[in-house]
């Protein structure tokens, strides 16, 4: 685990946004680590225009696999582990880059969000990248794993981001809507926004949106608050 200090003394807010990225790659170098290092250079661009400082803690998955396999089986995290689980627990954003196996992600990356809490992620603005040997898995992003995410109420931004062995060599031209670049900086604009809406920061002002320690996540209770029983619609 890793974590750098990105810092703008224009900011408009004295605390700098978390901003965790997990890489499940299984290989060093991993062309799912060049594609998260590549979203996470777009999203600290995208905070930086508004003057907001960052802090980036990147996880590799595969540092964390003998751990993650262990808390399935005890459901107790290891040292490292635990602090893994707590630096997503405190993020603003999230960038979860995974390789597409069998047109799904990979197990490892699956198991890693298997053993944290439900709720961790509820609300949190999380952006979606994936990297496999051609285009034909392009779709798995988005019918295996932004589902996953759905289904832990994680605030997904629109776009994602798939990147094929060939993307990485491809020469990048100017008004490429296609290239890796242009893609990548797609989506950590609107990971970038939706962080600072989550942390109720605007353009040149704070608005703290936050209650007590909940970061920004809407009340559980909150979204059954209009909820009437079955038996006062039947008129009993």
């Amino acid at each position: 685990m890793s974590s750098e200090h990105l810092t703008d003394h224009t900011a408009p807010d004295e605390r700098s946004l978390n901003l965790v990225v997990v890489a499940a790659g299984t290989s060093v170098p991993s062309s799912t680590r060049m594609l998260a290092d590549q979203l996470t250079s777009a999203t600290r661009d995208a905070l930086a225009r508004h003057g907001q400082r960052v802090e980036v803690t990147v996880l590799e998955a595969r540092e964390l696999a003998h751990e993650v396999v262990d808390a399935t089986v005890t459901r107790f995290p290891g040292e490292k582990l635990s602090a893994a689980i707590d630096a997503i627990g405190r993020a603003d954003g999230l960038i979860a880059v995974t390789p597409i196996y069998n047109q799904s992600f990979s197990g490892l990356f699956k198991s890693l969000f298997d053993v944290i809490e439900p709720g961790t992620l509820a609300g949190v603005p999380v952006a979606l990248g994936a990297t496999g040997g051609t285009a034909r898995h392009s779709l798995a992003v988005d019918y295996a794993v932004r589902p996953m995410f759905a289904y832990l109420k994680a605030d997904v931004v629109p776009t994602t981001v798939f990147a094929a062995a060939e993307d990485f060599g491809a020469v990048s031209t100017a008004g490429d809507e296609n290239s890796l670049r242009t893609r990548a900086v797609r989506v950590g604009t609107e990971l970038g926004d939706y962080m600072l809406r989550f942390a109720g920061v605007t353009a040149g002002a704070v608005e703290p949106t936050r209650a007590d320690d909940k970061r920004g996540r809407r009340d559980d209770d909150d979204e059954f608050s209009d909820f009437v029983p079955m038996g006062d619609l039947l008129g009993r």
